[in-house]
């Protein structure tokens, strides 16, 4: 009789092809998307072993993991085999690896281009559902003194009120800023309301003496920057 790989559980397969032994003995690099997160959820069911059920998460957004961070537990918790525990294990850690892109770029600190910004703000904005509007404080080097988000919105737009941007800006003794936020849509094009705010806010930082050095729009791996663009 022959067998299915696919449906032995993990623990009868060769040690090399288990993904804890496999981590172990050739290291992290070695593990696919779908070995990882099978040692995350741990075990599977009667019907699929816990890298049958990885696979299955992985399926659901073509494998994109960008797309596997934006899933509620209710979402994962439609596959069969995926309880609230394995949903919040597999959602924490994404989140940890989020983080830890995001304090990487945070060790550059000095802003020198609009990538800079991409690289430290992509981890906060590219996974949301939601528009939300960050601004990032920075000294007379322009090295970061703080990163703060000004208002979350719905999946077409927030709001951001520029004497709360300023109020944030003095209160942190801040040189300059640069504005930041995300268009969940994917496209990065910047719309008539963001062009207004932009020169609004530029406007009043002219006047503080703040000036408003950016302003980023994220999409999905891609961005738009008005400086880059001489639009401010």
């Amino acid at each position: 009789m022959k067998f299915d790989s696919n449906h032995i559980p993990i623990r009868q397969w060769a040690e090399d092809d288990r993904p804890r032994e496999k981590l172990l003995l050739k290291g992290k690099h070695s593990l696919s998307n779908a070995e990882l997160i099978a040692i995350l959820i741990g075990s599977g069911n009667k019907e699929d072993s816990a890298l049958d059920l990885a696979k299955k998460i992985l399926q659901r957004t073509s494998n994109n993991l960008v797309e596997l961070s934006k899933l509620l537990v209710s979402d994962l918790k439609k596959i069969n085999g995926i309880g609230q525990v394995k949903s919040l294990i597999i959602i924490a850690a994404l989140e940890l690896g989020k983080r830890s892109r995001e304090s990487e770029s945070l060790l550059r600190e000095k802003i020198t281009s609009s990538k800079d910004v991409f690289e430290i703000m992509q981890s906060k904005l590219s996974g949301s559902r939601y528009e939300a509007f960050w601004i990032l404080l920075l000294d007379r080097a322009n090295k970061i003194i703080s990163t703060v988000q000004v208002s979350e919105g719905g999946i077409s737009g927030t709001v951001a009120d520029p004497k709360k941007i300023y109020k944030i800006a003095l209160d942190h003794h801040a040189s300059s800023l640069i504005l930041c936020h995300n268009h969940p849509s994917g496209n990065v094009q910047p719309s008539e309301a963001d062009t207004r705010l932009t020169n609004k806010l530029q406007q009043a930082g002219n006047f503080l003496d703040m000036p408003v050095l950016d302003h980023i729009i994220i999409g999905e791996g891609n961005y738009f920057s008005f400086a880059d663009n001489n639009k401010i």
